[in-house]
């Protein structure tokens, strides 16, 4: 039976700093904008919490029940490693999904974004289908897993935050939400980058083991890199004051998860390197939204 810890490392706690980054840098965005709601941003906050807490409970779900998990390298899984009933996991996630259902049906009453809905029910739809189903497209390694996650967790949640606050989004804003996009797809390569042996062995093909360690490792430094340029030009399409100045800050800060990634560390020692970039895209977000602030 999995104790309280076992279902503390099931939720993947170090992936949940990437799922409050695109609400802290939307909601940012509406106070530069000149409306904001607290209200409305801890809806939005809570809806992609319980987002990525389903999707991660999705995914231990589906690669348990297929085997992918049984020669993990990672923490051990609740599914492939015994931990608890496979339908108990599958409650877990189906209830974190209805949760945000309910409290994003609440957020697009209190906001009047109706295409929101669409937009929610295509976002549980692509949570569920990155490993579940008959042909899941996170098996496949032609880059749609990591468009699902650069639209959904960059683009949908940074912009859908704003909106449902300010009826406006501005070019500058798709910019930072491409940034937090990428950043989420470092998060997601990081991950596989540890997961290749047992992946490719599973059958599991995905980016990262199609482009092999070399290739995944320079990829996920050029999505850094390209996040560093999307903040430094939404910013200053803001016309905020420390623009240039928090630049050279991101820049450094982004030496800590990539040191591990570069210098070759694998398996378990990249366990580190993947709580570290979703530390990095939670400080990168933060960094961002009090420019916006202090520049409003």
């Amino acid at each position: 039976m999995a104790s309280p810890s076992d279902w503390l490392e099931g939720a993947r706690l170090r992936t949940l700093p990437a799922a409050m980054a695109p609400v802290i840098l939307g909601t940012a965005s509406a106070v530069h904008i000149g409306q904001w709601s607290a209200p409305r941003a801890l809806l939005a906050l809570a809806v992609a919490l319980l987002l990525q807490i389903g999707v991660n409970f999705s995914n231990d779900y589906s690669d348990g029940i297929r085997g992918t998990d049984d020669n993990r390298q990672g923490p051990p899984r609740l599914t492939g490693g015994g931990l608890a009933a496979p339908r108990t996991v599958l409650a877990a996630a189906l209830g974190c999904f209805g949760a945000a259902g309910v409290l994003g049906l609440w957020l697009v009453l209190l906001s009047g974004q109706w295409v929101l809905v669409a937009v929610g029910v295509a976002a549980v739809a692509a949570a569920w289908f990155y490993t579940g189903g008959t042909h899941p497209y996170g098996y496949l390694g032609i880059g749609v897993s990591e468009v699902m996650v650069f639209v959904f967790f960059g683009l949908v949640a940074t912009v859908g935050t704003t909106v449902t606050q300010v009826p406006s989004a501005p070019w500058w804003l798709w910019c930072l939400a491409s940034g937090v996009g990428l950043l989420s797809v470092s998060l997601l390569m990081v991950n596989n980058i540890r997961d290749i042996p047992t992946d490719r062995e599973a059958g599991k093909r995905t980016v990262a083991v199609r482009l092999g360690e070399g290739g995944a490792r320079s990829a996920y430094v050029a999505m850094l890199v390209a996040a560093l340029v999307l903040a430094a030009v939404g910013l200053l399409g803001a016309d905020t004051r420390l623009a240039v100045a928090v630049t050279p800050f991101l820049a450094v800060g982004a030496v800590l998860p990539a040191r591990r990634v570069v210098a070759g560390a694998s398996g378990r020692a990249l366990i580190p390197a993947l709580r570290d970039t979703g530390l990095y895209t939670l400080a990168w977000s933060v960094a961002c939204a009090v420019v916006l602030v202090v520049g409003a």
